[in-house]
């Protein structure tokens, strides 16, 4: 559970910013994205695989 210190007189915009931040670093939004699709194993394997020749490609370019 996320909890925010809000000190007397302070402005609920600046709370909330507080609150937003907090929320990012946790991760939660990236967990739920993550989440929303399933991905199967080998489908997995082959996205990596394709990732792998592609930053091989662009190495081998900035060697030209």
């Amino acid at each position: 559970m996320i909890i925010v210190q809000v000190k007397e007189g302070e402005n609920i915009e600046r709370a909330l910013k507080k609150f937003k931040r907090k929320f990012e670093k946790t991760g939660a939004t990236k967990e739920l994205r993550r989440r929303q699709q399933f991905i199967a194993p080998s489908e997995k394997k082959r996205l990596k695989m394709e990732h792998a020749i592609y930053v091989q490609a662009l190495h081998a370019k900035e060697e030209m």
